[in-house]
């Protein structure tokens, strides 16, 4: 049985019968009183985030999550299918579950798909994704000093603002944690 010292944003524990990701934590020690451990869980079924302290050193149930890496092939409405790259096997995994992790997928692109059991949890993405600008404003000459953005809209229909001298059939480099353009790459 784990304790509360085992908590780290991304792992899945047991709580009231819910399978909840933590999203958050912060170990609490205040001047008076015990130490405690406050989170942000997210339940995995319906997606609400709820808050809840622990007390520190207060015993926790947590889930072992098998991680199995899959290729995006594409998305059907609001069903996207994996196929996986050892057996060929095709699943299934709804909106729900991708979130708004689908603005970084594209079809052939590799990610891990975290089960418990046969129940899928989670889909883990690379750090950096590139993708193409499909539409953009074209830039101005000699405006590139001040630091100014512009709206793109990339191949996954995913708005970032980059700066000025991006271009339409740019690849760009961007951080699936933050969202944010990191850099334009060579094609």
């Amino acid at each position: 049985m784990a304790t509360t010292s085992d908590i780290k944003n991304g792992v899945v524990l047991l709580e009231n019968g819910k399978r909840m990701k933590v999203m958050e934590f912060l170990h609490v020690k205040p001047g008076k009183g015990n130490a405690f451990v406050r989170t942000k869980l997210r339940d995995l079924q319906s997606g609400k985030i709820i808050e809840k302290r622990f007390n520190a050193g207060a015993k926790i149930e947590l889930i072992r999550i098998d991680a199995k890496e899959m290729q995006y092939l594409y998305n059907d409405d609001d069903i996207h299918i994996f196929m996986d790259n050892q057996t060929y096997d095709q699943i299934n995994i709804l909106n729900d579950v991708i979130g708004n992790k689908i603005n970084y997928l594209k079809a052939g692109q590799n990610v891990d798909i975290l089960f418990d059991d046969e129940l899928i949890i989670d889909i883990r993405l690379p750090a950096h994704v590139h993708l193409e600008v499909v539409s953009t404003e074209p830039g101005e000459k000699g405006n590139t000093a001040t630091g100014a953005t512009k709206p793109a809209t990339l191949e996954t229909h995913y708005t970032v603002n980059v700066p000025l001298f991006i271009d339409n059939g740019d690849i760009l480099k961007v951080d699936t944690r933050s969202g944010e353009y990191i850099e334009r790459t060579k094609s």
